[in-house]
């Protein structure tokens, strides 16, 4: 193994890919239902969500290093920030697949339930999610994206500023006061 890579010629799959897989964030949650063998782009999107729930059946994969490609949609970034580094190194470099359970036991999934209640399972993570608050929860996805670029301090001020931001909203008056009178709070999203 040299090390030596041969610059690219011919077709360019790459702009496509980073459109769709890296180069624009997602601050409303997302949660992934995997029903079934999630490998090459299933994967790459897998780790652009959130929560995860999947069924016992379930199998997960980097599979390009076994097939002499590269998974260039994101997956050597995301996946050692999601997973502990020597779990992420054995999937994006061994190319095995995993079972359900050893996903759930990597950090890759968040729940593994039967066929017939993974789509409700995956309902009931977005409709208690949409229980709270929209701005805040919006905010909070958009601090923790942004602060996996930042350095640690600038993460805290990136975090202070969306913060102040949503104190700042009729929304954060709302939550305390429902909370007081003992009623579900009614948000406004302003």
């Amino acid at each position: 193994m040299t090390g030596e890579l041969p610059q690219p010629d011919g077709w360019d799959a790459t702009d496509a890919i980073h459109a769709v897989l890296h180069r624009f964030p997602v601050y409303k949650p997302i949660v992934a239902a995997v029903n079934g063998t999630c490998v090459a782009g299933g994967f790459e999107m897998l780790t652009c969500t959130d929560i995860r729930v999947a069924v016992p059946e379930a199998r997960f994969a980097v599979m390009e290093p076994k097939r002499g490609l590269f998974a260039g949609g994101g997956s050597t970034v995301r996946l050692p920030r999601q997973i502990p580094y020597a779990l992420a190194m054995e999937l994006l470099l061994t190319a095995d697949m995993v079972d359900a359970d050893r996903a759930l036991a990597m950090g890759l999934i968040n729940k593994v339930v039967s066929a017939d209640r993974l789509m409700d399972t995956a309902y009931d993570y977005a409709e208690h999610i949409a229980t709270n608050a929209p701005l805040a929860v919006f905010a909070t996805k958009q601090s923790a994206v942004e602060g996996l670029a930042l350095d640690l301090q600038s993460a805290y001020d990136n975090e202070t500023r969306h913060s102040d931001r949503v104190f700042a909203t009729e929304d954060a008056k709302e939550g305390p006061r429902a909370f007081a009178e003992k009623r579900p709070p009614r948000w406004q999203a302003r």
